[in-house]
């Protein structure tokens, strides 16, 4: 009787200290508590859990990638867009993350929805559209700090994408085409300028000289004359017959 009864002492013993064994891999850690109070942090590798007086959280400190989901947001000037974005973090304090906020996870999630909002809402559509590194940097840098209390560190935020309504996009292409005919304008009026210039140029030599003048004359008729499909009355000023060499 006595044996049976050791017996079973020794099953119950070896149950207990099996499931008191905990392995913890690389990148996870144990929070422990003791009788519901605080008493560090474990791991990686093999640790032992008092079975009913300890209890262990695990925590893994991988960086996670979360998808913010898509978020209306109205700039400055007054355009509603419709915004998504995705955050790369980690726990690096596995005890803050467990002992100051209930779920770090959707406490993250939630702050980092609220953050898109509130910065996007304070620059213009063009902002959004052409700055993102500047805005990233500017969200990234204030979930930080906001998560710090949490132990997480927030590495870096990426807008993914930034959706225009159809009416919307219609007036941004017009804008868009207006302001390329805008440059064509330009363009093409500093060319004339610059002809006219050389234009100017020219004639002042040409009134220096007169045979140029003579010159160009007759060079004018040369090309004029090429063209046989047509016939053309060229009048010849006297002048150019009457000028003499100097």
């Amino acid at each position: 009787m006595l044996g049976y009864f050791l017996s079973i002492l020794g099953v119950l013993v070896f149950m207990v200290m099996v499931s008191a064994i905990r392995i913890l891999r690389e990148y996870e850690r144990g929070v422990i508590f003791m009788l519901g109070r605080f008493d560090g942090v474990r791991g990686p590798g093999f640790i032992f859990v008092i079975p009913i007086i300890q209890q262990m959280v695990r925590v893994d400190l991988r960086t996670v990638v979360m998808d913010v989901p898509t978020q209306d947001v109205i700039s400055r000037d007054n355009v509603s867009v419709k915004v998504n974005a995705v955050v790369y973090f980690r726990v690096i304090e596995p005890d803050k993350a467990i002992i100051q906020v209930e779920n770090f996870y959707n406490a993250t999630s939630q702050l980092a929805q609220t953050t898109l909002r509130s910065v996007l809402g304070q620059h213009e559509l063009d902002e959004m559209l052409a700055e993102r590194d500047r805005l990233n940097v500017d969200i990234q840098t204030i979930l930080d700090q906001q998560t710090d209390a949490w132990g997480i560190k927030v590495s870096l935020v990426e807008i993914k994408q930034v959706d225009l309504d159809d009416n919307m996009v219609r007036a941004i292409a017009k804008q868009a085409e207006a302001e390329r005919v805008r440059r064509a304008k330009i363009i093409h009026a500093e060319g004339e300028m610059q002809a006219a210039e050389k234009l100017l140029g020219a004639a002042a030599i040409l009134a220096q000289q007169p045979q140029a003048i003579q010159l160009r004359y007759l060079q004018t008729l040369t090309e004029i004359a090429g063209d046989k499909s047509s016939t053309i009355v060229f009048p010849l000023p006297i002048d150019f017959l009457n000028q003499k060499k100097p």
